[in-house]
Order: structure tokens, then sequence, then C-alpha cells
């Protein structure tokens, strides 16, 4: 059928993601760095992303495409609900500065919680920006990194994930540490899981 639906000039497309998180459908991705219409029965012709585009490098166009799909779009919003929403995601190997950092809701996690606890996805990942490291692997100290990651960006909260075993104080104090470096007031809340996949505060 001929229907409206979105065009994305790769030429114009910086590859900040920006459309691609304000499509509720799904139906843009980043692929090689660029955003693309990745499933054309995903697109309800509405336009959520183009007022997020920095560059202009998405318009309207008509032509022949796949009706939308509602019943899909729910599938699939059901199947990524624990998505990530960024990338990288190790400490180390993260942007000082994304536009995805600007008003995030950050989730910090030690590496091992995502294995200790089942639903880490569902109940932790889901609608935030996720960081995640371990001290004892990378022996250095991340505070100096999240402190600049905060300052420079503006984030809404924090939520750090971590495990019930001493080496995991390491990053408790080093995001402590880095939001007082940072000059800056966020909330900050602590889950604790235990080694048999327990949340215990």
């Amino acid at each position: 059928m001929i229907r409206q639906i979105i065009h994305i000039d790769e030429e114009k497309c910086n590859g900040c993601g920006l459309c691609a998180k304000a499509c509720h459908e799904g139906a843009i991705g980043m692929v090689n760095g660029k955003a693309k219409l990745i499933r054309d029965d995903y697109c309800d012709g509405m336009g959520d992303c183009l007022p997020e585009c920095p560059t202009g490098a998405i318009t309207f166009e008509e032509r022949e495409a796949a009706p939308y799909n509602e019943a899909a779009v729910q599938a699939n919003k059901q199947k990524m609900a624990g998505r990530l929403n960024n990338w990288p995601v190790q400490i180390k190997l993260a942007p000082l500065s994304a536009p995805y950092f600007s008003g995030a809701d950050l989730l910090i996690a030690a590496d091992c919680t995502a294995y200790a606890y089942a639903d880490f996805h569902k109940d932790f990942i889901k609608d935030k920006i996720t960081l995640v490291g371990c001290p004892k692997l990378d022996s250095v100290d991340y505070s100096q990194k999240l402190s600049a990651i905060f300052a420079g960006n503006d984030i809404a909260s924090i939520t750090l994930v971590r495990m019930q075993v001493p080496c995991c104080g390491g990053l408790q104090m080093a995001v402590k540490k880095a939001i007082d470096a940072s000059g800056k007031s966020i909330p900050l809340k602590i889950v604790t899981v235990s080694t048999d996949g327990k949340i215990l505060d």
C-alpha cells in the first residue's frame, strides 16, 4: 500500500541515536553507527522521531510500504522490554558525554549482578542508561571517569546495584566519591544482591 512513512538520509545522520530512542514503536535501529528504518510495518508515520533529529536527517515520504502492524509492535515491545538503551556499557569504555546521558536515570551495576539476579533486565535495565564494571577485575578507581560523566551531563538519578561481597564496596565508594567530586546533588539508590540472587535492601 502507498502510505506516509519516514525517510532517513544517511548522509545527514550523525549517529546520535536520539531518533531511535524517541521511536516508541521500535521501527528505528542503529546500524553501523547510522539510524536506519529497520521495519516499515513498525513505523506508524506519526513522526515522533522528527523533532529529535538535530541534523534534519529525517523527513516524511509517501511510498509503497507494509501497513502499520500494531499487534507486531506490541509483541516487539514486550520482547524488548529489558533491552539495553546504550552501548558500550563498560565504565572504562563509556564516553564522557553522549546524547543518551541527557536526563538519564543511570544504572551502575557490578558485573556479577546480572548473573546473580534472574530478572535483572526487567527490574533494573528497563528505561535506564546502563554502566557496568568490577573494580577488582579492572583494578582501577572508577571515580574519576564517573565524576566526569556526572559533571558533564544532566544525570537525573543513579541506581547502584552491587553484590553482597567486599569487592563491590569499591564500586559503591567510587560512585559516592564521583557524585561529591561532580559538585552535583544526584539522587542515589543502592541495591544489594546476595550471592543466591536475593535483593537485600
